[in-house]
């Protein structure tokens, strides 16, 4: 066993940014990444060979041992001799599941390459794709690591050419994703190959991994592989080719050191000027210029508080120094800077430019939080998240005094994890918990019960969204005081910008320019891009298209409040909007400003919108989720019985060997019940997951039902308003 290195050993060499690494494990579920992350800690000195593969020690929260799944990133730093030279590797094992991805793109910031490890049976599957491409989209350079080797050898009985045909077809498929989705100058230069030892196979239950470098070395075949599974033992393979020699070679050679990657990184993350000291200092990775970080994951310690990490990207970050919270707006002091090792925290006191600190004291840190030793610094890009909250469930504790001790543990577990969104109905006072999926809110609830509160919850409900399918107006709405006069015309905003606002590419803290650059490069009129006074993330955007109008840039934000409040609450249900483009036609305000305050013209904004919406045939979207089954072929049927009773849809089925992998759309809200519908129509045989894919009309026989459903749990009547009840007459 590796003799364990202590933090002093690894401290000695972190100044040396040449021989640091940074990276990610990333994978769709069940592939094997926390297991892989085992044989790595094992070569570090800090577990035991003999457990390896079964510890999965960076699962160190008891339920996800208990579920045997990754709920959390965990950063460790591990320290290593390669040919005689140490390095030292910041890592994050980050979850597989679509429900915690928000995760996974907050640790994609942080780091600079990622070892991508897939099934051999299975291959590239959904959620491979889509933390491959947040990967490229972060610039963060990808490997590969074909992973439980012996499920060819012992379900589909491949020989050893047989093995390396397929694996061969695996690889194609990876790059195949490097092509679509990394950018021109990295497509063809990160490709992988078995031949530049970007490619590793293996089996990391088993300890056992080789490059082809390490084949050669050793001499290995997939021959060797083949009789360990069929009459030999895999533990000799484990020593003559031990599975983190394989992954650690391949971060040393193919991940660059920090001080390289942030050359190409920074641009794309940080839109400041890129030869001021501070662009220079974030380029070079520069440890003597002023002190930049991203805090890319916050945890609440019972004890110390919130402890933010994240990258920094430049400068060095010491106990005591003060720094300033862009988003927070605020200066805080660093109490203590320290490393993560898995669930402990290491106190090291300082740390240089290239690292990823845990720091104590910045109590108004979140995620994505810019962290600087300078005010006047651009904050970095935001984090971009590939799915949204779409169910949700209202939460109450069981004995009525635990509800602030129930309110303060919600907050922490939002601030730790910001894609589980806290809502207090002001209207009934109820708590309201939305998540990513059904899974998310269970391990949230789980959580909540281990803090030692009871709580009572409702059933899952669905999160719409409302939007218009056609055009209306110019409407006109008057204030309360009939003193001023808003006009307001509707329309469908088209699915690419909503897009682009939906991924923080367009958004409200973007230089005006630039945003009209975006919506003419889609075809827009040059007067409509240029005056966009609005953007509602969810994909709603406000444009003023007046002309010399008296009064309007001081009644501005009193008629952008009545935006917001539409946008937050539709004409049809008080459900947020989507897709929807308002545009101020006309302003007809009154000459004494105190007939046209925030109380007059809001309310005349937020009617003459309500109207003007009702009038575009407005419908309600459901979420559609993606559905992935794994089984037997035998069941192909079963599963297709399964999609069509639940409104879903069978779009593709792919045959590997005895192995069927079914892909299919199904709406969020069937799927309540699916664990025990799909278990008693499979026999337990069939394995699935579920990711969130897009919003789509809800049937129009199901729409009038569902409105009232949510209306009179909201408490409202149960038919929407007509337009006339918010429009006036000139």
């Amino acid at each position: 066993m590796p003799r364990f290195k202590t933090t002093a050993e690894a401290l000695k060499i972190i100044s040396n940014k040449e021989q640091i690494r940074n990276f990610g494990i990333i994978a769709h579920v069940d592939h094997g990444k926390t297991t892989t992350s085992d044989s790595l800690l094992a070569a570090a000195g800090m577990l035991s060979p003999s457990v390896a593969g079964t510890a999965l020690a960076l699962d160190f929260m008891e339920l996800e041992q208990r579920r045997q799944m990754t709920i959390k990133a965990a950063n460790i730093t591990l320290y290593y001799e390669h040919e005689g030279k140490p390095y030292v590797f910041n890592m994050i094992d980050t979850p597989g599941h679509i429900d915690f991805t928000g995760k996974v793109t907050r640790s994609l910031r942080a780091i600079d390459g990622a070892v991508v490890v897939v099934d051999a049976v299975e291959g590239v599957m959904t959620q491979t794709e889509t933390v491959t491409r947040q990967a490229l989209e972060e610039r963060v350079r990808p490997v590969l690591y074909i992973n439980k080797i012996d499920r060819l050898v012992k379900e589909l009985r491949l020989t050893p050419e047989k093995m390396q045909t397929w694996l061969m077809n695996i690889i194609s498929d990876f790059n195949q994703l490097i092509h679509i989705y990394a950018e021109p100058e990295y497509r063809e230069k990160w490709k992988v190959s078995v031949q530049n030892n970007s490619v590793a196979f293996g089996s990391a239950k088993d300890r056992w991994g080789f490059t082809f470098e390490m084949a050669k070395k050793y001499g290995i075949t997939f021959k060797d592989v083949y009789e360990a599974y069929t009459k030999g033992d895999p533990n000799e393979l484990a020593e003559r080719a031990p599975l983190h020699e394989a992954i650690l070679t391949m971060v040393i050679r193919h991940h660059p050191p920090p001080h390289v990657a942030q050359r190409y990184r920074i641009p794309k993350i940080w839109k400041g000027n890129l030869e001021s000291e501070v662009g220079q200092a974030l380029s070079n990775c520069d440890e003597k210029g002023p002190t930049v970080m991203m805090v890319t994951n916050v945890v609440v310690d019972p004890q110390a508080g919130v402890v933010a990490t994240g990258r920094l990207f430049s400068g060095t970050v010491k106990d005591g120094d003060m720094v300033y919270l862009v988003g927070a707006k605020r200066m805080e002091r660093i109490q203590s800077v320290n490393m993560f090792m898995g669930p402990y925290r290491e106190i090291v006191g300082i740390l240089p430019a290239g690292n990823i600190p845990a720091l104590l004291g910045l109590e108004h840190a979140r995620a994505g939080e810019t962290v600087s030793s300078i005010r006047e610094i651009v904050p970095f890009e935001s984090i971009k998240y590939v799915t949204e909250p779409v169910v949700t469930v209202a939460v109450e504790p069981k004995n009525p005094r635990d509800l602030p001790k129930l309110v303060d543990t919600l907050q922490k577990m939002h601030i730790e994890d910001p894609n589980l969104v806290i809502k207090i109905n002001e209207e009934t006072g109820e708590t309201l918990m939305s998540g990513m999926g059904v899974l998310h809110l269970e391990i949230a609830l789980t959580l909540l019960q281990e803090q030692g509160l009871e709580v009572i919850t409702s059933k899952p409900l669905i999160n719409y969204r409302e939007t218009i399918t056609d055009k209306a107006g110019p409407v006109m709405a008057k204030s309360p005081n009939r003193h001023n006069k808003v006009y307001i015309r509707v329309e469908p905003l088209e699915e690419e910008v909503i897009e682009l606002i939906r991924r923080g590419e367009i958004n409200e803290s973007m230089d005006r320019k630039q945003i009209a650059k975006k919506l003419r490069d889609l075809g827009w009129d040059a007067d409509e891009a240029r005056n966009v006074v609005a953007i509602d993330e969810r994909g709603n955007l406000f444009i003023d298209a007046t002309k010399g109008v008296q009064f309007l840039h001081e009644s501005l934000d009193s008629l952008r409040a009545g935006f917001v409040d539409v946008m937050m609450n539709g004409p049809l249900a008080y459900e947020y909007c989507r897709g929807v483009k308002v545009v101020l036609h006309h302003f007809v305000p009154h000459e004494d400003p105190a007939h046209r305050t925030y109380a007059q013209l809001m309310p005349a904004a937020r009617r003459a919108i309500l109207g003007a919406m009702l009038l575009a045939k407005p419908v309600l979207l459901e979420p559609m989720l993606s559905i992935e089954v794994k089984g037997p072929v035998d069941l192909i049927g079963a599963v297709a019985g399964v999609l069509s009773s639940k409104r879903g849809k069978l779009l593709n089925i792919q045959q590997k060997e005895v192995l069927a992998i079914i892909e299919g759309e199904i709406p969020a809200a069937e799927t309540f019940d699916l664990s025990e519908v799909m278990r008693g129509a499979t026999a337990g045989k069939a394995l699935w997951n579920t990711s969130f894919k897009r919003w789509a009309p809800l049937p129009s026989s199901l729409m009038k039902s569902v409105i009232e459903q949510i209306r009179k749990r909201k408490g409202l009547p149960p038919e929407p308003p007509k337009p006339e009840e918010f429009l006036d007459e000139e």
